[in-house]
């Protein structure tokens, strides 16, 4: 009988060693899950972050001004709009008539001449 005692003594000792071992791994396993957790949240507002600023770097506006000032773009005007055949030949641009600077004035009749018509 005293071994039989010893033996179910040995066995409660084994198994609530492997309880408190379970736990403390459940324990572990909960507070990395809360970490990662965590971790996920302040990704996602870096998502979210990283989007509002993608979306207001590429802004039409912003792409222009920086086209026109960094890379030294320019708008394409038929003046300088070259178009290519299928045969590698050029055809000439045609330029646009040139905005006239003066503005003519009215003819106007000698002074003369106005009141005797």
């Amino acid at each position: 009988m005293a071994r039989l005692n010893l033996l179910l003594l040995i066995a409660v000792l084994g198994s609530a060693m492997y309880l408190v071992h379970t736990q403390y791994l459940s324990r572990q396993l909960f507070t990395e899950l809360h970490r990662v957790e965590l971790e996920t949240r302040r990704l996602e507002l870096d998502q979210d972050r990283l989007q509002v600023e993608k979306r207001a770097q590429a802004t039409p506006l912003r792409i222009e001004k920086l086209a026109k000032e960094q890379l030294k773009m320019r708008t394409a005007t038929p003046a300088i709009t070259q178009y290519v055949r299928q045969d590698g030949t050029v055809i000439p641009a045609v330029a646009a008539p040139a905005p006239s600077t003066t503005t003519p004035a009215p003819a106007q009749r000698p002074a003369a001449t106005r009141g005797a018509h």
